[in-house]
């Protein structure tokens, strides 16, 4: 039986259909794969790629953390940000990339390092499916 699969976020719904064959997510003790029959799972996204199958086409999706429930062949992702890589502006990505670069090498004032570490992460993707995405610091 195939998995639906809905991609949620505080502004919209990214994605919502039946059919999906396999998802593969950024999970916060690494990657993993969720498959039909797959067994309850609750755990917490990391930021990174989210790739899932349906009628043999892959689909990425960016994510930057947020939650996975699997329960009943129905896997839900409750991310904070999610988009599909399409929809990706990589100009915009690249601004955020060089802002956040610059806070953590002014290093001026109270700069929150976790913050900017996080906010550096999500501009360069953490091996997110862009073109936007730049190699590391």
């Amino acid at each position: 039986m195939p998995l639906t699969l809905q991609i949620i976020t505080p502004e919209r719904v990214v994605f919502s259909e039946e059919g999906v064959e396999s998802v593969t997510l950024p999970g916060a003790e690494g990657e993993l794969t969720v498959l039909p029959s797959h067994a309850p799972l609750m755990t917490e996204l990391s930021p990174g790629p989210l790739t899932f199958r349906k009628g043999g086409q892959e689909t990425d999706v960016a994510v930057a953390g947020g939650f996975l429930e699997v329960r009943d062949d129905k896997v839900v992702v409750l991310a904070d940000v999610a988009e599909r890589s399409e929809e990706i502006d990589a100009a915009r990505a690249e601004e955020a990339r060089e802002r956040a670069r610059a806070v953590l090498e002014g290093g001026e004032g109270d700069v929150d390092i976790a913050a900017a570490m996080a906010s550096l992460r999500r501009a360069t993707g953490s091996g997110m499916p862009c073109s936007a995405s730049a190699s590391p610091l």
